[in-house]
């Protein structure tokens, strides 16, 4: 069967969005057909938001090879078996943002017109008036007439005329508020009375979702998927997915790194794993470091490193936005649709951009935390680099991990001391102890250890959880008051009743910072005993 053919197939198309490319070369497909056929019965209108690289250009060019009734394109797939479809052929408009131009107004409107024009020309239909609204109108009217079939539209990273634009200064940030103008009424044609009856299916991918009263206020009847339960699970592979189509390439990697597949297959979670776009536990691996990973048969960070969140660490700065506050933030569901030009949030930005994840919800209130380990120890790396230059002590906290692990804490913090001392004058803004406790996580974070910055405890919050296979840190910091005052607060807080008996050994780290010298002034460890007491000082 071409279904078995393409599971076994040699090549994984890493970064091919060509739906016709990907079936009729016999690569890979991870079958997602159920939901287009869910959306099509039941609706008309709709708007996904997901992250980059997480497959919305390859739905996007399914649905058009759907709606053309392309038969032969699915066969073996959910809807030709099991979806009753009529494969009946719709005249497609792919309005695809990732190649239109739109450095001011004047050319996005050049360009929509361009791409207007080029699909009228397809098909046959005339359009007659130079008013961009008015082409959009005339395009879709005429297309039914001409074809005598309802017309599916498809919009791909519709908000990249106006992201792409911001942190970029005021200059820009007026560019982008004229082309959300712009969009707005050009998208409210689809709502028109003359339009609406000529429409089969019209679909929204994008990275952010601005809010109703901006962008799509006059295209107000889109039904928003992106935080639906149904469709969940429509982007990204879930854990039955990666072990039912990936099972050879997995037994590959496995053989590579000389693990089992079972360890292969947790150390791909562990990496790639741990996206929820849902009030519901469905979590998602990220498609494109599954597939680079499988491919290269490497446990590598592919996702970040093919875009870098400039915008995204400088508005952070510019908010002096806590970064260990990252771990466990809090919301409410404003945060998923709160993205306006002019009112920018860090939470709703770091989550719409796929940095940060729903890890629970009760009563209405999300907890967010790092999806999983690529994105934490990519992003935290990035962010260390803005704090701390790019002097040669950079690289130097590689090697934190392994001084936690072995319990060499005079090269660890001979380190610390080194890389503070390297930063230079002009970043240290505030030399309170939320910036070196934030300074701290950073570098501690980012060499690859499990750390956990205020974690919760029935008595308090921890300021930082360092975690190894057989260890745990719990470190207090203090600015200005001494190490044995940061000690002093784990013993009352009782912090090391959590972590006991789990088998591990417990390591209490107190450590002061001094805000003239702007470095560490003193550090003390006791290791704890079990039994509430706590071991003489080091």
């Amino acid at each position: 069967m071409e279904k078995e053919r393409m599971m076994t197939a040699k090549y994984l198309p890493v970064g091919d969005s060509s739906f016709r490319s990907i079936r009729e070369n016999g690569y890979l497909y991870v079958d997602k057909t159920r939901h287009f056929f869910e959306l099509a019965r039941r609706g008309k209108y709709y708007f996904l938001s997901r992250p980059r690289r997480f497959g919305k250009s390859l739905t996007v060019s399914a649905l058009k090879h759907l709606f053309q009734g392309r038969k032969e394109l699915f066969e073996g797939l959910w809807i030709a078996e099991h979806g009753n479809w009529e494969w009946k052929e719709h005249p497609v408009v792919i309005i695809d943002f990732n190649q239109i131009s739109h450095q001011s107004p004047e050319i996005l409107r050049h360009a929509l017109s361009l791409i207007l024009k080029r699909t009228a020309q397809e098909y046959g239909v005339q359009i007659e008036t130079d008013l961009l609204e008015m082409q959009f109108l005339e395009l879709i009217t005429g297309l039914e007439k001409e074809t005598g079939a309802t017309v599916a539209v498809l919009v791909d990273e519709y908000d990249k005329p106006i992201i792409s634009h911001l942190g970029k200064g005021e200059k820009a940030l007026e560019i982008a508020k004229e082309n959300r103008e712009i969009m707005k009424y050009f998208f409210g044609v689809l709502k028109g009375a003359d339009v609406a009856p000529c429409l089969r299916f019209v679909f929204f991918t994008g990275v952010s979702k601005f809010s109703r009263v901006s962008i799509f206020s006059e295209l107000n009847n889109l039904e928003d998927i992106s935080m639906t339960d149904d469709h969940a699970d429509m982007l990204g592979y879930t854990q039955a997915e990666l072990e039912r189509y990936f099972s050879g390439y997995i037994s590959e990697m496995a053989k590579k790194h000389e693990i089992s597949n079972r360890e292969a297959i947790d150390r791909l979670a562990a990496h790639y794993d741990g996206y929820r776009f849902s009030n519901e536990e469905i979590r998602v691996y990220n498609p494109f470091s599954v597939m680079s990973a499988l491919k290269q048969k490497a446990f590598k960070n592919y996702w970040f490193e093919t875009g870098t969140p400039t915008f995204l660490v400088d508005l952070l700065r510019e908010r002096q936005f806590s970064l260990p506050r990252i771990e466990n933030l809090q919301s409410d569901e404003t945060v998923f649709s709160t993205y306006e030009p002019e009112n920018l949030k860090p939470e709703a930005i770091l989550f719409q951009t796929g940095y940060i994840t729903i890890k629970d919800v009760e009563d209405q209130i999300y907890t967010f935390d790092y999806p999983n380990k690529e994105v934490k120890t990519a992003f935290l790396k990035h962010l260390l680099a803005t704090f701390i230059g790019t002097d040669r002590a950079y690289s130097r906290f590689l090697n934190l991990s392994k001084h936690l692990r072995e319990e060499r804490f005079e090269a660890f913090f001979e380190t610390i001391r080194a890389i503070f001392a390297a930063i230079p004058y002009p970043l240290q803004t505030k030399r309170d102890e939320a910036y070196y406790h934030t300074v701290f996580y950073l570098m501690v974070s980012a060499s690859g250890v499990d750390a956990r910055s205020e974690v919760l405890s029935c008595r308090g919050r921890i300021d930082l959880v360092v975690e190894f296979a057989d260890k745990v840190y719990i470190i207090e910091f203090k600015c200005g008051q001494g190490a044995d005052a940061a000690l002093g607060q784990i013993r009352e807080k009782g912090y090391p009743e959590m972590f006991r008996g789990r088998g591990k050994k417990i390591l209490l780290m107190g450590i002061d910072f001094d805000p003239e010298e702007r470095n560490v002034a003193e550090w003390k460890w006791k290791e704890d005993d079990n039994d509430g007491n706590m071991g003489d000082v080091q």
